[in-house]
């Protein structure tokens, strides 16, 4: 019989524990593939902070990680000193990587660290209660901005690729979304750029991945899907930010 479809190797047959529609499950069946096409399992240590990734490493069948909330970049850079010859990569939320992590994150990308960061961006922290996160767009309900994000009060969203690409050390710097299937198939695409940036040793690269969280939204799954789409694309444009 034929194979249509098999399941990357570098997914575990065990239950996850992501709410329905999460995005997150896209992102690791992508970053997955992509390692699996590259011949890298074998050779990849993947770091996942606290959040609603944490558990990351118990789905991968790659050697894994833990660390302190905001502190994977930190722990990543630790792993490649000591490791040079293996691939290297963060998987990190937005309230872990911009609005806990921010010092570690310019600090990596500024210093131009030899890893790969794959930022999921679902513009709220997920996993504590859905509160308002670096990346809350203006307006957006949360439990913590209940009438929505107000610039007056609670400041502006930060714009991740566009805070990184200046700075020397950043090689690759790209955003995608993860609303449809022909956006998943860019994303994953810059995935793979940005692995193969690191093999080849250019630096620090970071693909930033626009994710639904249906939960925290109060949205059906489509319609999350639909929001980031329509919503979160216009406050986080999509593309290559810096490829040098």
């Amino acid at each position: 019989m034929a194979v249509i479809y098999q399941k990357s190797a570098y997914l575990n047959d065990v239950k996850r524990h992501y709410c329905p529609g999460c995005s997150h499950g896209i992102a690791h069946k992508i970053v997955g593939e992509v390692l699996e096409e590259m011949g890298l399992l074998e050779k990849t240590i993947m770091v996942a902070p606290v959040g609603c990734s944490g558990l990351l490493y118990d789905y991968s069948n790659t050697d894994g990680i833990h660390a302190l909330h905001g502190r994977a970049p930190a722990v990543a850079t630790g792993v490649k000193a000591v490791h040079p010859d293996k691939i290297v990569y963060a998987y990190q939320g937005d309230g872990d990587l911009i609005s806990i992590g921010t010092g570690e994150t310019v600090s990596a990308a500024a210093r131009g660290e030899n890893i790969t960061v794959i930022f999921a961006n679902n513009s709220i922290f997920g996993m504590t209660g859905g509160q308002m996160a670096g990346t809350t767009l203006v307006g957006e309900k949360t439990s913590t901005c209940r009438d929505g994000r107000n610039p007056q009060v609670d400041g502006y969203p930060v714009g991740v690729c566009e805070m990184l690409a200046p700075l020397q050390g950043a090689k690759y710097i790209a955003r995608a979304s993860l609303h449809d299937v022909p956006h998943i198939l860019k994303a994953k695409q810059m995935i793979r750029t940005a692995f193969e940036y690191q093999l080849n040793n250019r630096g620090y690269s970071l693909v930033e991945l626009l994710c639904a969280c249906p939960t925290n939204l109060k949205m059906s799954p489509t319609d999350a899907c639909r929001w980031v789409g329509e919503e979160m694309t216009k406050t986080f444009p999509l593309g290559v930010f810096k490829e040098e």
